[in-house]
């Protein structure tokens, strides 16, 4: 077990112990920590964070960028926006599907809207809405 921290300027999401915390990292791919991992930072894409406890229980929170650190017996996600399943409005990330998808059917290239796109489609993911 080891200390894990989920924060975002908003709020801290998560404070407590864990077995395993998984993350995407924008260099890497996804990478999972446990105790005893080597000192790690690494910017995060805009993905789910999973914390594993003991006995199975997990909590999933959607990170939107930001970083991870692992220092000693401690993992702490730093991010944008992190936020759980019962913090997303679903209302709010359908319409803002909807207006990204519209975006870039206007402009295909249109990076602002892929972002949103993206990050619409993760918090309907954690809240556990099919698309």
């Amino acid at each position: 077990m080891f200390d894990v921290q989920v924060v975002s300027p908003e709020a801290v999401s998560y404070t407590g112990e864990a077995e395993m915390v998984i993350a995407r990292t924008m260099e890497g791919g996804d990478i999972a920590f446990q105790a005893g991992h080597v000192p790690f930072i690494g910017a995060l894409a805009v993905w789910s964070v999973e914390v594993l406890k003991e006995g199975g229980e997990r909590d999933v929170f959607a990170v939107h960028r930001g970083f991870v650190q692992v220092s000693g017996n401690e993992v702490t996600i730093l991010s944008d926006v992190s936020e759980s399943a019962a913090e997303i409005d679903v209302a709010r990330a359908q319409a803002a599907l909807g207006r990204a998808q519209e975006a870039l059917r206007a402009d295909a290239d249109d990076e602002d809207a892929a972002a949103a796109l993206a990050r619409a489609e993760l918090r309907l993911r954690i809240a556990g809405v099919t698309n």
